[in-house]
């Protein structure tokens, strides 16, 4: 992470900012260092795809220091206005579309114009018949004068945001992206004004024209912006997917009647009317009626979810089958799909540790290709051959062209919007773009085992008769007592016998003793249910090697007594997920270590970790404990860890990267770095998955576009011209240098295909 860029305090929300002007690196680093400067600014985060930045203000005098800071990004030649915080169709990537609009516009003008000079002037030299018959119809200085009129149209009509940019941050002594463009196009253009209308300041032999070479690196740069702006417009597209998802209205029951009406005019306690096809609007509760809804907007399942009275419905689902009506519960911002956005943005807009040393590099990047520029007319002016002052101009514009820092500003955030949106979409949320970088690196997973490996709420395994028993009146006996109960193997036992339709008896003289169980009389006869030491005074030798079996498994039995005769062995177990062995199998496939954490006690933990084969387990640990527990993992290397629990939090805020399930709790998932949605585990292959795609895509972007400047610059200043006698057009270097920045965003879209883990 960036030096400055610290960890914000939980009583201030951050600002976030849009800011219009932004072309590469410099333009981030120049912005976030002024933003800095600003009194009450705690730190400071510009992200160049997004073209936002995220200010952290002390809470204090919010508004002023508001207004501080748009004056202070203008200060430095940008605008800044305040984010929207509401999602409309074409929030996110709407400036995309007007750039790119604008800049088709411009780039068709410039092109038009540029075609004819550029293949008169490349005509003449590459075939000198043609520049005979060119002479022979206009004369030379009627065509300079018309190539004049042509590139001056291009340089300072659509070419004319280069200079307007990039002179006043030159003249500032903090030159950019543009400042190099203006720089080397003016310089062309410059030199050719002087040989059109005072030659004679210069040699004879020096007296060439490049107004060609001054609009075509004008042009090409446009069309590389262009292709740029197209690019970045699809990189948000999973933000737009989901903003997509939102109803635009709702029918709600008012004064007896349905109403539609827009979704901003929808209040908390509205009664919505839903129809079948329809999208659900907002987050409520089912209060009549039933359906199947499509929630793989959320969750990334496709199957749809069975609906009843009493069941959540998310807004932007949608509502496959039958009708119902649902109570609002959460609007506007607050909505699952609004946080959703919300999320996901943020950590579109972050920044990973890696991008500080990129920073760090761009800072001094335009002022040392400026540097060597002068360098290389020096050079080429003093030892260069006839004519001198032609080649160093040549070469001096040539560099100054082909450095490129608008691929090195946009290789990492260009990943991390179009890894973070394709995760969002296969159900996995990175709150926080830092763990992108540090899943990568994690050695270790670690998951809570209640609710997380398991389902989290007991059911009825299995019932071990004694011979004199039959299964359906022992179920119904027990269960009859039970339903007085509200222990959680209770209901699991009640739930069980309803599933199988049994009649349950008039249960009297009910009683609950603490820590060893229950007993009441049903339909006169007496019925115990507890654990073995609460029936020590019976004999139940024939069920212990059952009991020592399914001890073996992690299983714990209850026993019921029946007339004071030791009747079943009652089996209350918290089932695996279906999922959890397939993904335990899936991360060792991957390189990785699996640890369980759980308070069971060791043997019952024990047994749970072998039939999934987790590596490491840490039992019997308290809530308290379960930070302790992380820390002893960390001799592997780092941790991440799994957990959806209140309990959970202190734990997924300590791991490296603590992962949420979604179906948890608020504090859990408030406390993680990633969350799943929909609760499958399957959600860690795939953010391990989009993790690792990610940091390769960036690393694949970083060695171009450094790569790139490596290799090139030293091309364009000329250091093969005295062995090879090759030299580098300013024209070309305008061209690699366009090409640098698609194929950096070009490549971050390949992110858009990684596919979900198929287990």
């Amino acid at each position: 992470m960036n030096e400055h860029v610290h960890s914000k305090p939980d009583n201030a929300k951050p600002i976030s900012i849009d800011i219009e002007g932004m072309t590469c690196a410099s333009c981030v680093s120049r912005v976030e260092k002024a933003l800095l400067k600003v009194p009450g600014v705690q730190s400071a985060s510009v992200n160049l795809t997004t073209e936002r930045a995220t200010v952290q203000l002390d809470h204090s005098q919010h508004s002023a220091h508001e207004h501080a800071l748009y004056q202070a990004i203008e200060k430095v030649g940008y605008k800044g206005s305040k984010t929207p915080e509401h999602h409309g169709q074409h929030s996110g990537h709407q400036h995309h579309e007007e750039d790119a609009a604008i800049l088709r516009r411009d780039t068709l003008i410039a092109g038009l114009l540029t075609l004819p000079v550029f293949v008169l002037e490349m005509g003449s030299h590459l075939y000198m018949p043609m520049h005979m018959w060119l002479l022979s119809l206009v004369p030379q200085q009627t065509l300079y004068v018309a190539y004049f009129v042509v590139a001056s149209i291009v340089l300072f009509g659509p070419g004319w945001r280069f200079f307007k940019i990039g002179i006043p941050t030159l003249l500032r002594g903090a030159p950019e992206m543009n400042s190099l463009v203006a720089l080397g196009a003016g310089a062309a253009y410059l030199y050719s004004v002087v040989v059109t209308f005072a030659p004679q300041v210069l040699p004879a032999q020096t007296q060439y024209v490049y107004y060609e070479a001054a609009a075509v690196i004008v042009t090409l740069i446009l069309v590389g912006r262009w292709l740029e702006a197209i690019a970045k417009g699809r990189t948000g597209e999973a933000i737009q997917r989901l903003v997509r998802e939102q109803a635009k209205t709702a029918r709600v029951q008012r004064n007896g009647t349905i109403e539609e009406v827009s979704i901003e005019q929808v209040k908390a306690g509205d009664i919505i009317v839903v129809r079948p096809g329809e999208k659900i609007a907002v987050d409520g509760e089912i209060v009549e009626g039933s359906s199947h809804i499509n929630e793989s907007m959320i969750s990334g399942e496709p199957l749809p979810v069975s609906k009843t009275i009493g069941a959540e419905v998310i807004g932007g689902t949608l509502n496959t089958s039958g009708s119902f009506s649902f109570r609002a519960t959460k609007v506007g911002g607050d909505t699952m799909l609004a946080q959703i956005i919300r999320m996901v943005e943020e950590a579109q807009g972050g920044k990973l540790p890696i991008q500080g040393v990129v920073d760090k590099i761009t800072a001094w990047f335009v002022p040392a290709v400026i540097v060597l520029a002068i360098a290389t007319f020096a050079v080429w002016t003093i030892w260069g051959p006839t004519p001198a002052y032609v080649f160093g101009l040549v070469n001096a514009v040539a560099v100054m062209i082909i450095a490129c820092p608008c691929a090195m500003g946009l290789a990492t955030p260009t990943s991390i919007m179009v890894g973070t949106g394709r995760a969002a979409e296969l159900g996995v949320l990175f709150r926080k773009s830092e763990a992108l970088q540090q899943l990568r690196d994690v050695a270790v997973v670690a998951f809570d085992k209640t609710g997380t490996l398991t389902h989290g709420k007991p059911v009825l395994t299995d019932i071990i008769l004694d011979d004199d028993f039959e299964h359906d009146e022992v179920l119904a006996l027990v269960a009859a007592v039970e339903a007085k109960s509200e222990h959680p193997i209770g209901e699991a036992i009640v739930a069980a016998a309803e599933q199988q339709g049994l009649k349950l008896g008039t249960v009297t003289d009910f009683e609950s003793i603490t820590g060893n169980g229950v007993r009441a009389r049903v339909d006169g006869r007496l019925v115990a249910i507890g654990s073995m030491r609460h029936f020590s005074h019976l004999d139940f030798s024939d069920f212990t090697p059952a009991i020592e079996k399914l001890a073996d498994e992690g299983k714990t039995p209850v026993i019921a007594a029946i007339d004071d005769k030791i009747a079943a062995a009652i089996v209350v177990a918290d089932t695996i997920k279906p999922s959890s062995r397939a993904v335990i199998k899936a991360l060792h496939e991957l390189g990785l270590k699996t640890a369980m954490i759980s308070g069971d006690d060791r043997r019952t933990a024990a047994a749970i970790a072998r039939q999934l084969g987790i590596d490491e387990v840490r039992a019997e640990v308290l809530p308290a404990d379960k930070v302790a527990a992380l820390k002893s993992l960390r001799s592997f290397g780092k941790v991440a860890y799994v957990g959806d629990g209140i309990n959970d939090a202190p734990a997924l805020a300590e791991a490296d990267v603590g992962i949420a399930v979604g179906t948890g709790t608020d504090a859990a998932i408030e406390s993680a770095d990633v969350v799943l949605l929909g609760g499958d585990l399957k959600g860690v292959l795939n953010a391990l998955t989009v993790s690792r795609a990610t940091m390769k895509n960036i690393w694949e972007n970083l060695f171009w576009a450094f790569g790139y400047n490596v290799l090139l610059i030293p091309v364009a200043a000329g250091v093969l011209y005295p062995g090879f006698g090759i030299l580098l057009s300013p024209m070309i270097g305008a061209g690699a240098m366009a090409l640098s920045s698609v194929f950096v965003v070009g490549n971050a879209q390949r992110l858009r295909a990684v596919k979900g883990v198929s287990i």
